[in-house]
């Protein structure tokens, strides 16, 4: 039977028998092992080897066999030499981009990655090296290992600026900002997408590319609270995404409906969701915002309590969501408690908590956080368990006026001492 033929029984037998479809693929790439030379794998052979290592590795992946799938990286090495390079980088990083679909596997999947780098080094693939590196920094973000991820990035920074790569160092430029956002330093998380942008303008940016600089420049727009123009980067991201079929597109989707709740405008939640564009992604992902989006119109925390029990997984995960929907929580929460007690001049803490059933002590340290930013005045008793509710003392325009006075005292002494310095 020919090589062509056994790949494509092997191909047949994955789905219904997996072991002899794994024993075929590894009787193909054992195949003259360790004696791969460009005279055998620049044929046909050649081509089926590929094939063959491939979808091994995706077999692997289906039945999340993670550390078999790192054997095969490993052993694959001899045969990756002898093929071309802009072969191997391709076969390499779908290799290893295949362990993102095994649960659990990132911490191997890091490993493997750091590995192949110092095999990358020795065969002096440079190219290879920067590609695997800007993967490995995307790893670190994943494993919330920052601090290793800026290190590789200072470093890979200087490389790409020397070699003038402009289509890697986008890629990187905006993992650092990805990462500065992660560290919460948002400063540095701008600039660095402001130098991605400006990379960019010189060069195509592929779409994926173009759209992950939109989806990140939406991302900083909303910690700004500028909900309007984030929502307009996201719509960009969403178009982008769609148009490639790209998975990340729901995400874009959901930023898109959380900007437009966070501007206090949830009718227009349920109209995107029946748009043209959003309807291919209904689903969990969406109906979750869509919950979030009518409790906040109803005011109701119960409700926003329980889609975020429900839709744990879809509300939870993401920590842009997550942080944002925190916000919206602590506001609705203030927004509630200022209408039970604006009736009372004395209430007790233990029957507004009742009133937006909530723990007691939750409520009062809500309340004395309130009193300090001035929400409202007042005092807890707490010995009685009551809140005593001030009404807003006038403003005492003595300090303004003492302000202004020393402004105009300054600008006198300003203006002597100037004509003192003409006349000497």
């Amino acid at each position: 039977m020919s090589s062509v033929s056994t790949l494509q029984e092997a191909e047949g037998l994955a789905k219904f028998a997996p072991e002899r479809a794994e024993e075929i693929y590894k009787n193909i790439l054992s195949q003259d092992a360790g004696m791969y030379n460009p005279s055998i794998v620049a044929n046909i052979f050649g081509l089926e080897l590929e094939l063959a290592l491939v979808k091994l590795g995706e077999l692997y992946r289906d039945h999340r066999k993670a550390h078999e799938l790192s054997i095969l990286i490993r052993s694959s090495r001899s045969f990756m030499a002898s093929i071309a390079r802009a072969k191997t980088a391709k076969i390499v990083k779908t290799l290893i981009d295949l362990f993102s679909e095994i649960p659990e596997s990132l911490p191997l999947q890091i490993e493997i990655c750091k590995e192949t780098i110092d095999w990358s080094i020795q065969e002096k693939r440079i190219f290879l090296k920067q590609s695997l590196e800007t993967r490995l920094v995307a790893l670190y973000l994943d494993n919330k290992m920052y601090h290793d991820a800026l290190t590789l990035i200072n470093s890979l920074l200087k490389e790409l600026k020397r070699l003038d790569d402009k289509m890697v160092l986008v890629e990187v430029q905006l993992l650092e900002s990805r990462v500065c956002h992660a560290l919460r330093n948002l400063p540095k998380s701008r600039a660095a997408l402001t130098s991605a942008r400006t990379s960019a303008n010189a060069i195509y940016c592929p779409p994926l590319l173009q759209a992950a600089l939109d989806m990140q420049s939406g991302i900083l727009h909303a910690e700004d609270k500028d909900y309007k123009t984030a929502y307009s980067y996201f719509y960009e991201t969403l178009e982008g995404y769609s148009s490639q079929d790209d998975p990340r597109a729901i995400l874009a989707l959901k930023y898109m409906l959380l900007c437009k709740i966070m501007l206090n405008l949830p009718g227009d939640v349920h109209a995107i969701i029946n748009g043209k564009l959003a309807l291919r992604y209904a689903g969990r992902e969406v109906d979750a915002m869509k919950a979030i989006a009518t409790a906040h119109q109803n005011r109701s925390l119960n409700e926003f309590e329980a889609s975020l029990a429900t839709y744990s997984d879809e509300l939870g995960n993401d920590p842009i969501i997550r942080s944002h929907l925190a916000a919206l929580y602590d506001t609705l929460l203030e927004q509630n408690l200022v209408r039970i007690i604006e009736p009372f001049s004395r209430v007790e803490i233990s029957h507004v908590a009742e009133m937006v059933k909530l723990p007691t002590i939750q409520v009062e340290t809500k309340l004395s956080q309130m009193i300090l930013d001035e929400v409202f005045h007042g005092i807890l008793d707490q010995g009685a368990g009551c809140l005593i509710v001030f009404d807003e003392p006038p403003q005492d325009k003595t300090y303004e006026g003492a302000l202004e006075t020393l402004k105009q005292m300054g600008n006198v002494v300003e203006s002597l001492y100037e004509k003192a310095a003409k006349l000497s």
